[in-house]
């Protein structure tokens, strides 16, 4: 520890200060989906099957939608850096209004394409009629969720990712006991299942928002910050908070948009392989939160860093970003890898569904880390003002790649085929990624002022 720098232990410090109470938050982002997958999966695996489908489609525009909020985040950090405290509330009524905007355009377009979007995707038989109405509902959810989104992204930015994290876990509360409720029709109200389980996430989505906005209107500094008072038109900012959303959001749509994919190629194959990709998916997506809060934090170091006109500093905050999540992807897959057999049947105790579930989770493991890297690397380079590079490699790893190898592949091997494909994108993304930022942050070094 003595061979490591001030400035270094600083930054480490810094990122774990900040980034556990992220991890936690966007763990109970999952831990929703998991605890949906779980009531609905233990009810009927069948019904698993259409929660998945319903969740494949409006997961990619919930996830792109995510990203276009990104802005708010990235530019709360740089004004910061730069000393413009006052300004930062403009950033948040911003990120309001395209959030409103974008969630209920999205809303929209998915009532009435998602469904006719399912029928045409020769989904086993039953699947799509299934998974509809489940889908309608999500839908309905989205304003608040990216309301929600836009007002963590806040928080966090102004060093305050506490408040979200406790959010996020009462939501999940809320979620567990209509889940409890409805799947199983305790009520008697004639509802069940998946469709059920969609009503829950509404509910639980619709507290969250109302509960942090709530809170950022009663922050002591909210005066200040500039919450309260319409913001002077500033183009150069409003452009380049949209850029970075435009950004973000292509590459979640890509990434996202190829993970839907496998789960359509899994359900070309068959229900009980649908479930299977259904169980390993979640169970990636639960892990690769903690990278994701990782890179959260990350983009709020970077980007102060980089307000700042604090070249070394912009460096270090993302190599310190990295390693962190290198360790981690480690440890984690350590732990997961062992287990698999016990967390497939923590879903669904089926004999055969959990012949095809637990190695494809054990194998899994293997892109944890690398994963991980690709999802830090991108934020810092966004952050780092390095916007479409990320994008334009996201394309290339997973829908150049992935995409139509995990469609060879799942048609040839099944649901580990579809692994496998991850597991090479992951690391054709983390290594290009990677060597993207060290290149723009060694640049700002050298030119600190360009």
């Amino acid at each position: 520890m003595t061979m490591i720098s001030p400035q270094t232990r600083d930054a480490v410090r810094a990122l774990l200060t900040l980034a556990w109470p992220v991890v936690l938050a966007r763990i109970g982002i999952m831990t929703m989906g998991l605890t949906d997958a779980l009531v609905v999966g233990n009810f009927s695996g069948r019904e698993l099957a259409f929660h998945a489908l319903a969740w494949a489609p409006t997961s990619i525009i919930v996830t792109t939608a995510v990203g276009l909020m990104l802005g708010v985040q990235v530019m709360t950090a740089r004004l910061l850096g730069e000393g413009r405290r006052h300004e930062v509330g403009g950033v948040l009524r911003r990120g309001l209004t395209y959030s409103l905007q974008i969630g209920v355009v999205s809303m929209i377009a998915m009532i009435l394409l998602g469904p006719w979007a399912l029928h045409g995707m020769g989904l086993a038989e039953g699947l799509a009629d299934g998974a509809s109405p489940a889908l309608i509902v999500f839908s309905l959810s989205m304003p608040a969720y990216l309301v929600s989104v836009a007002c963590q992204f806040f928080l966090e930015a102004l060093g305050r990712p506490k408040p979200g994290m406790w959010a996020m876990w009462v939501a999940n509360g809320v979620n567990l006991a209509l889940n409890l409720l409805l799947v199983p029709d305790l009520l008697g109200i004639g509802l069940d299942g998946a469709f059920a389980s969609a009503w829950a996430t509404f509910f639980a989505r619709a507290s969250l928002a109302i509960f942090l906005v709530v809170y950022i209107l009663r922050l002591p500094e909210a005066r200040e910050l500039g919450v309260f008072r319409r913001p002077a038109r500033d183009h150069e900012a409003e452009r380049e908070q949209r850029k970075i959303g435009y950004g973000a959001g292509s590459s979640y749509f890509i990434e996202v948009g190829a993970f839907a994919a496998m789960t359509l190629f899994a359900g070309q194959i068959g229900a009980n392989e649908t479930t299977a990709w259904t169980v390993v998916l979640n169970i990636s997506a639960i892990v690769f939160m903690v990278p994701m809060g990782l890179a959260s934090a990350t983009a709020v170091l970077v980007g102060k860093a980089y307000g700042a006109e604090d070249g070394p500093g912009v460096l270090r905050a993302g190599v310190v970003s990295i390693a962190t999540a290198v360790v981690l992807g480690t440890v984690i897959a350590l732990i997961v890898w062992p287990t698999a057999p016990m967390l497939a049947a923590a879903y669904n105790r089926d004999p055969a569904l959990l012949a095809v579930a637990a190695p494809a989770i054990a194998l899994a493991t293997l892109f944890f880390v690398a994963d991980g890297v690709q999802v830090v690397a991108a934020q810092a380079n966004r952050a780092a003002g390095d916007v479409w590079w990320p994008t334009i490699l996201h394309f290339v790893a997973y829908g150049a790649v992935m995409t139509p190898l995990g469609w060879v592949l799942a048609h040839q091997i099944g649901v580990d085929g579809l692994v496998w494909s991850v597991i090479v994108a992951s690391l054709i993304s983390g290594t290009l990624l990677t060597a993207r930022f060290l290149r723009i942050s060694k640049r700002l070094v050298l030119s600190p002022t360009d």
